[in-house]
């Protein structure tokens, strides 16, 4: 009797400045970057370039786990080898025992040690199309913007306008301009994102090691972050925290937002008034979870919103400060403190950039020319 045919397989994150280390470098922050350097903007700051998407079958291959490769799940690190396979068929290489570690099957989240030797079977890989990639100039914007360098990683002042990395329309962001700028490179990986509207520091790791170390400080929240905002109205210095449950929504047009909401996850921004201004404040905050948008919506909770802010602060008051001059959101990632992953205590700090620092300028002016008429 005939086998009947087979089916197909379907399934498819103290004001103190410590002194830096020797085996660190750090570089002067720049106070000020080119706006006309935007990811996404000028085709002048591209280099284009074409590439067909076609499907290839690959061969077998050896692989050889060193130091900065140990520790990562089997699954991992196979989707990062096969790109432009589906999830599917990488777990079914893997279940059909054709992944082999050491010669031996494992199975997804078996974790991989230096010295393994992991066996990739051929599989059908679709060639990712080559894009647009950043031009010289955008990316000596962001390597001008790098802070602090060493061996493991970097800490960057990101401008504000530029995205973390490219995505939702943009063709490229900071992440991808530095591996541009440093084509030698073998491993660069942001540890954490910042908002494409938002300016200031962000880390990204030249190592695994040093990412699952960045990242685990952070989950441990032993990274403290502090954000410099410009907020509408006059903020209560008797109001140090704000706590309440934040939760992600979509537009019909897809655009992505965050409301508060007892559906929502627990969030926690704590906040220090620094200085008041005729119609605004100036506030420290610190954000003790990390949720996406979180400082921007707690403060318009709280009856503050960050000036600038054309997702949660409203129109009226929008476009107040539009008229007043006003040009970016007004929100600076300012401070970072941290164990680095060497061992060392470390805190960074990043000045504002130039349109930021002469809105805070221009209203301290307005302030003391009230007080001596």
């Amino acid at each position: 009797m005939a086998k009947p045919p087979r089916k197909k397989d379907s399934r498819k994150a103290s004001m103190k400045k410590s002194p830096a280390a020797n085996r660190g470098k750090r570089k002067s922050a720049p106070s000020s970057i080119p706006q006309s350097a935007s990811v996404g903007t000028p085709a002048s700051s591209m280099s284009p370039q074409q590439g067909a998407g076609e499907a290839v079958k690959s061969e077998v291959r050896w692989v050889d786990i060193d130091e900065d490769g140990a520790g990562q799940r089997l699954d991992n690190f196979l989707l990062t080898k096969l790109k432009g396979v589906p999830k599917s068929v990488v777990y079914r290489i893997v279940r059909k025992g054709e992944v082999r570690i050491n010669k031996k099957r494992a199975k997804p989240d078996t974790r991989l040690e230096a010295g393994d030797q992991v066996r990739i079977p051929p599989v059908v890989q679709k060639e990712k199309p080559v894009g647009p990639v950043p031009g010289s100039r955008v990316q000596k914007v962001m390597e001008a913007a790098v802070i602090y360098e060493d061996e493991q990683m970097l800490v960057v002042n990101k401008p504000q306008g530029i995205a973390v990395h490219g995505g939702s329309g943009l063709s490229f962001g900071l992440i991808e301009a530095l591996r541009a700028s440093r084509p030698d490179a073998r491993f660069l990986e942001l540890v954490h994102r910042l908002d494409r509207d938002t300016s200031g520091l962000i880390m990204v790791a030249k190592k695994r090691a040093a990412l699952r170390h960045l990242q685990e400080e952070i989950r441990q929240r032993r990274v403290v972050k502090h954000y410099h905002a410009l907020v509408a109205g006059h903020w209560p210095a008797s109001c140090t925290e704000v706590n309440v449950p934040l939760e992600r929504y979509e537009l019909k047009s897809g655009e992505r937002m965050v409301k508060v909401s007892e559906a929502g996850k627990s969030a926690l921004t704590r906040y220090q008034l620094l200085e008041l201004f005729d119609g605004y404040s100036l506030v420290q905050a610190y954000p003790v979870t990390g949720r996406t948008h979180q400082i921007r919506v707690h403060s318009a909770y709280g009856g503050h919103p960050i000036a600038g802010d054309d997702k949660y602060m409203d129109d009226v008051s929008l476009r107040a400060f539009r008229t007043q001059g006003g040009q970016r959101l007004m929100l600076h990632a300012f401070a970072l403190s941290l164990v680095l992953p060497d061992g060392r205590q470390e805190r960074f700090e990043a000045p504002y950039d130039a349109v930021f620092d002469t809105t805070v300028r221009r209203l301290r002016e307005r302030r003391t020319g009230k007080a001596s008429s």
